[in-house]
């Protein structure tokens, strides 16, 4: 059975799968417009999720047809990954903030392999061993289409999402607020109306991915093989937590696994959890170390030869992320002539 939740107040959210991933599905809200229903994002392009979402919307007493516009939270594919398909089958716009937008015009006009070139070349700066890097340089050669591989052909937005502005949905008062972090251009948004239920509190959030109930967001690097700029997602990421505990909203409808309240004391939790992971970082650098080997000795849900080697990646991108906030901070510098780089407590 599809797993519909009716939150009151003309919204409600469809569980849909994400396929061979641990999170399990992405709750894709479906808001009421006086111009028909609007989607706060959509799912992974996969079979099953597309009918799962299809189903959704029929026991919502709605169709795919009928959608009005779809708002995506971020660019990741366990969230925009179905947008075109609904596009395609309604003529509903898509909404996405410039940032992401950016990305995906970037995925869609670069070749596969230069991505995988792009990687390579990180790991190995990184500090990452050969045996780990070889796979992506072979798969610069054999790669597919990039029409075959997933993610790589996201559907271009038609419309930007303007920070701190309502967006045009008739009827609602939905306002956009910019939480990089995550990614570049993730946001939240603001349904500025009352709680169905009277909850205390402003109104109520769609978090997307920045703040969930019991887990904590990836928070890796911003990858543009264009672009050299030092960015600082954790720092990006930290200042967003705050601006949202701010808002006090009554009730939070996150992305992944369940609608929560108190925003303000899940916002605390989520500061405290990485200033404890930074302090973490601080020992373990009290000798030099690449992002690579900082990665190996972290503390993650399973030990580090258990886990898999994409998930590899993404820990050694969020190693980096952390320790980039501490050379921002002052704590840690980079030791002059390193290579691969490695960083140091100061």
């Amino acid at each position: 059975m599809t797993q519909v939740t009716d939150h009151g107040g003309g919204v409600r959210s469809i569980r849909v799968p994400i396929p061979d991933n641990p999170l399990g599905n992405t709750l894709v809200y479906v808001v009421d417009t006086d111009r028909g229903p609007v989607l706060i994002d959509t799912g992974w392009d996969d079979p099953t999720s597309w009918d799962t979402l299809v189903e959704g919307l029929t026991g919502c007493g709605t169709s795919v047809a009928e959608i009005h516009g779809v708002v995506i939270t971020h660019h990741h594919p366990d969230h925009h990954g179905l947008s075109g398909q609904v596009r395609e089958a309604s003529g509903a716009w898509i909404a996405m903030h410039a940032a992401d937008t950016a990305i995906v015009r970037r995925t869609r006009e670069n070749r596969p392999e230069r991505w995988f070139a792009y990687m390579a070349a990180k790991l190995a700066a990184s500090g990452a061993p050969e045996e780990h890097v070889a796979p992506l340089r072979e798969a610069r050669t054999s790669v597919r289409r990039p029409s075959t591989l997933p993610g790589f052909s996201p559907a271009l937005p038609d419309r930007e999402i303007v920070p701190g502005e309502l967006l045009a949905l008739p009827g609602r008062r939905l306002r956009a607020i910019w939480t990089p972090g995550h990614t570049p251009g993730h946001v939240c948004l603001h349904l500025e109306e009352d709680h169905p239920a009277r909850l205390p509190g402003h109104g109520r959030l769609f978090s997307g991915d920045h703040l969930l109930p019991r887990i904590t967001p990836h928070i890796g690097l911003y990858e543009d093989p264009d672009d050299a700029t030092i960015a600082d997602p954790l720092g990006d990421y930290l200042d967003s937590l705050e601006r949202v505990g701010r808002l006090d909203p009554a009730e939070v409808l996150p992305a992944h696994q369940h609608a929560f309240a108190d925003a303000p004391s899940r916002v605390r939790e989520l500061l405290a959890h990485h200033e404890e992971r930074l302090t973490g970082l601080l020992a373990l650098i009290s000798t030099p170390l690449t992002p690579w080997q900082l990665a190996e000795r972290m503390e993650w849900n399973r030990p580090w030869d258990q886990i898999p080697y994409g998930s590899r990646n993404i820990a050694v991108s969020e190693a980096e992320a952390h320790v980039r906030r501490l050379v921002k901070l002052g704590r840690a510098e980079a030791v002059a002539g390193s290579d691969p780089v490695t960083y140091v407590a100061v």
